[in-house]
């Protein structure tokens, strides 16, 4: 895995070596609206094409208007899109820690493992970094969530390490406490035996990061369409997925490259690379792939969500026959590390 910043730095210096880009920083949107009605020879008519204004003053007409702008999108808002989904009344709490000395599980010279704990309010999982740091994506209930980023950063750390080890009973009651999780831990660890497993059980966690600790509203979220006249959207800005699967960058990236693809396709072919006949392309290649990960995204969650014993054992024995048949495994990892077909 790979931090934001380290994604962002790249991007960045990669623009800069390319002429045929601009970049507006210390700058934001102010609106974004129609085209003026006529064009200066007036020979064209430019309200269809968005036309942008920055807080510069500076105005920008364009012939597609890419929102890769989030969740509450003001692309798509511009282009009269509509979303569909609902809220799952969990937050997801994220945060970057340091384990014990040496690398994250390395077990070869190419491959890491991650690790993913099904807890009743969510799962809590742990994403390789390089050396040994880890990302931390915890999804909990609001009141729970709060309470974990109220925490010192000891007794944070102490609470990540017991929802890997200990039982749920222990968990309720150190999540209730206000302070001395660290202390907590140790006595409960003690006195229920706990083994350390490394196939099982990530490596001891030995702090957390100084203000890496943050927390977001799960969603799901479907815009009805990717695509308008002038305009498309990728990521957030055209879906929302819960992030158990760890898909939501990975989806953004499909779309960008998808995106790429059909307006070289249209740049090749002499046409219009905003005319919605050509974007189409795009969207109804993008929006279907999306819309199969956000449904079963969306099953997972909902399935490992009930507590009721009997689907918790079918649902465990689903999960060991999968472990067990290679072909299936290996689809699966294919497919959430995006590079499956």
């Amino acid at each position: 895995m790979t931090e934001n910043p380290s994604l962002q730095r790249a991007l960045l210096q990669r623009i800069t070596e390319l002429p045929t880009f601009s970049i507006f920083d210390s700058t934001r949107v102010v609106s974004i609206e129609p085209g003026p009605l006529e064009s200066p020879q007036d020979l064209l008519d430019l309200s269809l094409y968005p036309c942008v204004t920055l807080s510069s003053g500076q105005r920008i007409l364009t012939r597609l208007l890419v929102g890769a702008d989030g969740l509450n999108s003001p692309v798509r808002t511009f282009a009269g899109i509509p979303t569909r989904g609902w809220d799952y009344e969990r937050h997801g709490v994220v945060a970057t820690l340091k384990l014990s000395e040496g690398n994250f599980h390395q077990r070869t010279s190419d491959t890491v493992t991650a690790f993913q704990r099904f807890l009743p309010s969510g799962p809590i999982a742990l994403l390789a970094l390089p050396g040994n740091h880890a990302t931390l994506v915890w999804t909990t209930t609001p009141d729970k969530a709060a309470k974990l980023k109220a925490l010192a950063g000891e007794d944070f750390v102490a609470m990540v390490n017991a929802a890997f080890r200990l039982e749920n009973v222990d968990l309720e009651y150190m999540s209730g406490l206000k302070d001395g999780q660290v202390e907590e831990l140790s006595w409960r660890c003690s006195v229920t035996g706990v083994q350390e497993d490394e196939v099982r059980i990530p490596r001891t966690i030995e702090s957390v990061q100084q203000g890496s600790v943050a927390s977001f509203p799960l969603r799901y979220r479907q815009a009805d369409s990717y695509t308008s006249s002038h305009v498309a959207l990728v990521g957030d800005a055209a879906h929302t997925v819960h992030p158990l699967a760890g898909q939501g960058l990975n989806m953004g990236l499909a779309d960008v490259q998808c995106l790429a693809n059909t307006i070289e396709y249209t740049v090749k072919h002499g046409g219009d690379i905003g005319d919605e006949i050509y974007l189409g392309r795009y969207n109804s290649e993008m929006w279907m792939q999306n819309n199969r990960i956000l449904g079963v995204t969306d099953k997972l969650h909902k399935l490992y969500s009930v507590g009721w014993g009997p689907l918790v054992g079918v649902r465990s024995l689903g999960m060991k026959m999968v472990d067990q048949i290679s072909p299936l495994k290996g689809w699966l990892m294919k497919q959430a590390g995006g590079t499956g077909t």
